[in-house]
């Protein structure tokens, strides 16, 4: 249902066994790729080509559910809402918990995915993608929370710290103690479940007085445990958990394929500026909440302070054309290396096709442009 890990060796395995499917008819029809995502709405009684998206409960990706619900787009095959018609595009949504919409991804049964920047590196190995925009970024809603007599950081050395390894847990951990100035060896982190964790402490288990999860988990948590604290969170490393929209290169070099990840995007900043107008706010944090763990309006506003959105075109062109990126990736890939979480260093690229050369990931702000340009 939620952000979960992924079986590295499932997706590099579906990766291995690529079979490029999309919707069945991804190449049919449609114009020649346009060069900034352009092209008009789909003419009547033509072929319009389908694309589909995979995606999980997640803030920022349960966008994607909600803006089917509310006919931004039709989300399934043979039927167009609005946004599809603007883009002359099919959209088939595929929603899946998050470990199966990475194999799906891997495996060639979507032609995009909705994924963090730490787990699209493994299945790039094999089937080379391209990062179209982010949709939020962790600023607190991945958390280490303690109870009982630990106070600090220090009071952690000889105790298990919960929480699922080689994911975005363990690196906001690891990535908190090289700020607090520690050594990683110095402490022990326990690979589980976060849901089983989070329970665990809620039940006030004997042993589990420190975990690190994600929401709803966090707050969840610290509802049910008064007592508990969160230590540190993904606050002090904005920036560095990157929830984004990824689309595969063959999928964009089809018919239609960049105007598709446009009308994603289109569809995406819909959804993000209903949250923003005061008008629609509630009603459309109510509707992501019943998508994510089925919370209520109060805690969806605390959820996407947490996880803050990158909710118009110009902040996500300010993370994808900045500075910091490539940085903080160098950041994601050292760990995801000496944690074994990938084999092989991934050559990522930034910029468009041309600049990003033989990448086998490479963020591409083009994409948003393009959706900024024809608002």
């Amino acid at each position: 249902m939620l952000r979960t890990v992924k079986s590295s060796m499932l997706v590099a395995l579906a990766g291995a066994a690529l079979a490029l499917s999309g919707c069945g008819d991804g190449d049919k029809g449609g114009s020649a790729p346009g060069t900034g995502g352009g092209g008009g709405a789909a003419d009547a009684g033509a072929a319009v080509p389908c694309f589909s998206v995979a995606w999980s409960e997640y803030p920022s990706w349960s966008t994607f559910g909600v803006a089917g619900e509310l006919k931004l787009i039709d989300g399934k095959k043979g039927a167009l809402g609005p946004i599809e018609k603007k883009w002359g595009v099919d959209i088939e949504l595929k929603q899946a918990d998050y470990d199966p919409c990475l194999v799906m991804y891997g495996s060639g049964q979507c032609d995009a995915v909705c994924i963090t920047n730490m787990d699209v590196l493994s299945p790039s190995l094999s089937r080379k993608s391209v990062a179209v925009a982010p949709t939020s970024t962790s600023c607190g809603a991945d958390a280490l929370i303690v109870s009982g007599d630990l106070k600090d950081v220090q009071s952690l050395k000889g105790k298990s710290v919960y929480g699922l390894a080689k994911t975005v847990s363990e690196y906001c951990f690891v990535r908190n103690l090289e700020l607090l100035g520690e050594k990683e060896a110095d402490y022990k982190f326990t690979n589980m479940d976060p849901g089983a964790a989070a329970l665990a402490m809620q039940q006030k288990k004997e042993g589990y007085e420190a975990i690190v999860v994600w929401n709803p988990f966090v707050l969840e948590t610290l509802n049910k445990r008064p007592d508990a604290r969160v230590l540190f969170d993904s606050a002090r490393i904005p920036g560095e958990i990157v929830d984004m929209l990824v689309v595969a290169a063959d999928s964009l070099e089809k018919p239609k394929g960049r105007e598709f990840a446009c009308a994603a995007l289109d569809a995406f900043y819909a959804v993000s500026a209903r949250i923003e107008d005061p008008r629609t706010r509630d009603e459309t944090l109510v509707a992501l909440g019943e998508k994510f763990s089925h919370l209520k309006v109060e805690a969806m506003k605390k959820v996407v302070e947490q996880t803050k959105f990158y909710k118009t075109p110009d902040e996500g062109l300010a993370l994808f054309t900045g500075a910091e990126m490539p940085k903080v990736m160098d950041k994601v890939v050292d760990f995801c290396v000496k944690h074994d979480i990938v084999k092989d260093k991934p050559v990522l690229g930034f910029g468009d096709k041309a600049a990003a050369g033989a990448a086998v990931l490479r963020f591409d702000p083009s994409f948003m442009t393009a959706v900024k340009d024809r608002k």
